[in-house]
């Protein structure tokens, strides 16, 4: 534990100045906010789901996370005021659908990450 650590303070002002630049520059609580949604398994079931069809209505999702529809509806409410999804409504029912299917991108690169550091 003690090698984790610097023994001495030692700043390196270039390269810290590049650093916060470059956050500056970087949607870093965009993609806080995203995370956080997607933190949930619901909403990232959910996400998952409409990328394997082409839209879902609420009962539908219902039944996939196994949760009321109530439950889901918050779930999804969340999604859309968050731009992930939209939705349709066809006489009595509401479809919903990704809204940008770049999500998926996302996360399928977390996950090879993670596959890749596991190997």
């Amino acid at each position: 534990m003690k090698n984790d650590i610097c023994e001495v303070t030692c700043i390196h002002e270039d390269k810290v100045a590049r650093a916060k630049e470059n956050l500056e520059k970087q949607e870093v609580t965009a993609l806080k906010t995203i995370f956080k949604i997607l933190a949930d398994e619901n909403r990232l079931k959910i996400i998952y789901a409409l990328n394997s069809e082409d839209e879902l209505c609420v009962c539908d999702m219902a039944a996939i996370i196994e949760a009321t529809v109530a439950t889901t509806s918050h779930h999804l409410l969340t999604l859309k005021k968050n731009g992930l999804v939209e939705s349709r409504k066809v006489g009595k029912l509401v479809y919903y659908y990704l809204k940008n299917k770049k999500i998926i991108q996302l996360l399928d690169a977390q996950l090879y990450t993670e596959n890749e550091e596991i190997a």
